[in-house]
């Protein structure tokens, strides 16, 4: 399949200019296809050739100003229009194109809970080309007028408001100009919560059988889009561009959420049918957050070409954490964000895959370089980028600048360029020089900190840096409690800047038992303390008063373990001396994360996995007496999560399992039920027969989902090779489960059953990739990766693989950064 080329796109936006797509979708044609007929108006700056996309199952016929042209043409995805006038044209493309069950184009997914089918598009990044014809570059921005053919009873969502013309036939309003991966259609027999805010028409929507669910959150998931609504207004001169604001809760999509005006998509595991903690209901409102910022920063001004996705995406999860800090009850989003999402882009920074937040456009050549992108580099990365340059440059002025950059391109393009000449405009900093050094850099700066003891002019700060951008950061001073020395007390809180230009800092008074470099987390860089504040942290850390400190602090020991500068038992120590008495969810979930899927999975050899299993039980042994009284549920769920899955016999969940609740509570909800049976699928303790009833009485699609992992995860060689056939043989499992039943494949606890698979993976992963394409084979670098084998025959495979396969990008990038994953693994151990 031909990829679009950033030369290719920009000349041929040099030479057309698209004003208005028509769009007529027929979705009651059957279970594989749907028809697609599009008009195209554009007009031609001067007489040239250029082409148009599509991916159809039949191109039926198309037209270029009433002349036919021979559909037998098309070669891969590209039509050719040769010979064009300078001048107005129209192109009429009549095709039947295919339903995906990858996540991709037109998904279609039938509910098993009650059979009913549902539909709905994700465009992004070129996939708009299995829905409809298209000259399919964002910069090419046009009114889309889409119009729909649907089953009866079924309702039609889009872009604009849909408006029911009767016996199945849908109009959607036109768009203003937006770009093609942005148009978006859903389709079913959605449930629907429909309400009215500052004018527009707002709706939350699900499948038919989450109605219950959705209708239990609906009063708090439309609070939180009021309250950003609201804030969002507040900050940006612009209004909202949009006609109306309805957001999808569907099934099987590959992403969080994705930006389309008008109707943002989400995936429905948001709606949440078993309980959760409040940390999880926080993720929900930030990803609600993110996704209408986008509306202004990614819809109303967009990218002109994919190297600039970090415009996009970073300011999106910046807003998206900000504005819930200040307009909802999530008050304390920075911990979570500094604990758990920026932790993804430190990872990807240091692998070789890592790039600058925003790369040179030569290093986004055409659009499968550019879905490469979107990691923890272009969010997180970016997301702190931003929040280090609202610290330097003030809130206010960053606003303006934001503010005048939607002014200067609404509904139009822009480029890094365009973005920071509108920063500049608003304020005396040397925004220009700020952005070569933030966002055309790549890798992670150090922060060690020297601490000279007090002396009659105090002590003393000397921070050595291992990099070399700019920080601006504040530095926590702490000492013991002379009463409680269990206890911190914080002394002084002050901010420097990096490098320090006049030599080391001096502070009044002795030197404090703790000191913090970051403290407040507004910089993104690894830090490190001195011997004593380490000492101090091991005996207090749960003492220190603000969790967002605590978070730096774990933060610092978590790079030390993968730096191998900390023994992986040593952070186990830590964890098991504090997070019994941690108070912060996200730190909790956190720390204990890391904890089971790193050091005990990866980190720590087989022999040494069942003590780090046993400190987790006894972690989380402790949570759950800590949280008897029922003051913290979310602390109780999360230590029974965790429980469940460091469990190392059978007895004591199976108890839970069959009297359907946890001693104490909570009782038992589809999500911990099939939690418990996959936990004793990889132990042995359950067989295909239990797993049957299991699904007989919870027949969900997360049921279905839940099964294949238990399935794929029991420990017999029949089961193994039917999980593996499922997975690279056949081509019917959806993406979700795919994903279930690669998650459930690999365990460290069947090294030796699964052994012969390992080598296997590295063709047979190859294989796939090129058969179903970018999406599975990002599942399957992803998940179906043997990521329990770190040894090095395993690494020499995978560079094998690497330099001798011409891979898919999609599955090529996920190697490099497993195999990257699993070399410091190896070091982790060899330390």
């Amino acid at each position: 399949m031909s990829v679009l080329t950033r030369d290719e796109a920009q000349t041929r936006a040099q030479l057309i200019d698209v004003h208005r797509y028509t769009v007529a979708l027929d979705l009651t044609t059957g279970d594989e296809t749907f028809e697609s007929r599009a008009a195209i108006q554009f007009t031609a700056r001067a007489a040239g050739d250029t082409f148009v996309e599509l991916k159809p199952a039949l191109l039926r016929s198309v037209t270029l100003d009433g002349q036919p042209l021979d559909p037998h043409t098309l070669d891969q995805n590209r039509l050719a229009l040769t010979g064009l006038t300078e001048g107005e044209h129209e192109l009429r493309v009549d095709a039947t194109m295919r339903y995906s069950r990858t996540g991709e184009g037109m998904h279609r997914f039938t509910d098993p809970t009650d059979g009913e089918t549902y539909v709905y598009t994700q465009m992004f990044l070129e996939d708009v080309q299995r829905v409809f014809a298209v000259f399919d570059q964002p910069d090419l921005k046009a009114v889309f007028a889409l119009s729909v053919t649907a089953p009866e009873g079924w309702t039609v969502l889009g872009n604009g408001i849909a408006t029911d013309k009767g016996d199945g036939h849908w109009s959607i309003a036109p768009t203003p100009p937006i770009s093609t991966y942005l148009v978006a259609v859903a389709a079913g027999p959605w449930h629907s919560v429909r309400t009215e805010h500052a004018g527009l028409p707002f709706g939350i929507h699900c499948r038919r059988s989450l109605a219950p669910h959705l209708d239990a959150d609906a009063d708090e998931i439309l609070t939180i889009t009021r309250a950003c609504y609201d804030r969002y207004h507040e900050k940006f001169k612009e209004p909202y561009p949009f006609d109306s604001y309805d957001q999808a809760f569907v099934p099987e999509f590959n992403a969080g959420a994705m930006e389309n005006p008008g109707l943002v998509t989400f995936r429905d595991e948001f709606v949440y049918r078993s309980a959760v903690t409040d940390t999880e209901r926080q993720t929900r409102a930030m990803v609600i957050a993110h996704e209408m910022a986008h509306m202004w920063f990614g819809d109303l001004v967009t990218l002109t070409w994919w190297d600039d996705i970090w415009l996009n995406e970073s300011f999106a999860e910046y807003m998206g954490y900000q504005t819930l800090t200040e307009a909802t009850r999530h008050t304390d989003t920075w911990v979570a964000f500094g604990i758990d999402r920026k932790s993804w882009g430190y990872d990807a920074d240091q692998r070789p895959s890592t790039h600058p937040v925003a790369p040179d456009p030569d290093a986004v050549p055409d659009t499968a370089s550019a879905m490469l992108n979107f990691d923890g580099i272009s969010y997180a990365k970016g997301a702190s980028a931003l929040r280090q340059l609202v610290a330097w440059l003030g809130e206010k002025d960053f606003l303006a600048g934001i503010n005048t950059h939607f002014a200067r391109h609404k509904f139009g393009n822009a480029t890094l360029a365009d973005f920071i000449d509108s920063l500049a405009a608003s304020t005396d900093r040397d925004v220009h020089r700020w952005a070569e050094q933030w966002l055309r850099t790549s890798g992670v700066d150090t922060l060690t900190p020297t601490i000279g003891n007090g002396s009659e002019a105090g002590w003393t700060l000397d921070i050595a840096q291992r990099g070399n951008r700019p920080h601006r950061i504040a530095v926590g001073a702490y000492d013991r409690d002379l009463v409680d020395p269990g206890q911190l007390t914080p002394r002084d809180r002050f901010e420097i800047d990096i490098p320090q230009q006049d030599g080391p800092t001096v502070r009044p008074g002795r030197r404090p038992d703790l000191v913090v470099l970051n403290d407040g987390d507004l910089t993104y860089a690894k830090v490190r303390l001195d011997e004593r504040s380490w000492a101090t942290a091991l005996d207090s850390l749960s003492a220190i008063p603000d969790p967002l400190t605590r978070a730096v602090v774990w933060n610092a020991a978590r790079d030390m373990v993968r730096d191998g500068e900390l023994a992986p038992t040593a952070y186990l120590d830590a964890a098991r001396t504090h997070l019994p008495r941690e108070s912060d969810l996200a730190v909790v979930q956190g720390v204990l994360a890391f904890a089971a899927t790193q050091i005990a999975d990866r980190y720590l050899g087989p022999d040494d996995r069942p003590a780090a299993l046993a400190t987790l039980t006894s972690i989380c042994r402790a949570l759950i007496r800590r949280t008897e009284d029922g003051n913290a549920p979310g602390l109780r769920l999360t230590a029974v999560r965790h429980f469940i899955s460091a469990a190392t016999q059978p007895d004591g969940i199976q108890d839970w399992l069959n009297s359907d609740s946890v001693p104490g509570g909570p009782e038992l909800d589809p999500e911990l039920r099939w939690r418990i049976l996959y936990r004793l699928a990889v132990l042995g303790a359950v067989d295909d027969d239990a797993i049957a009833a299991e699904l007989t009485r919870d027949p969900s699609a997360t049921g279905r989902e839940g099964a294949a992992r238990c399935r794929a995860a029991l420990p017999d060689g029949d089961a193994k090779a039917a999980a593996w056939d499922r997975m690279f043989r056949t081509d019917d499992l959806s993406n979700y489960l795919f994903t279930a039943t690669a998650q459930g494949f690999w365990q460290p606890e069947q090294a030796d059953l699964v052994r012969r698979y390992v080598p296997r993976f590295y063709t047979d992963a190859v294989e796939l990739a090129d058969r179903r394409g970018p999406a599975i084979a990002e599942c399957a670098g992803r998940y179906a990766f043997p990521i329990h084998a770190a040894d090095e025959e395993s690494l020499r495979l995978g560079e094998e693989c690497l330099s001798a396969a011409d891979l898919l990008p999609a599955l090529r990038r996920k190697l490099v950064d497993q195999l990257d994953d699993l070399r410091r693994a190896l070091r982790v151990r060899e330390g």
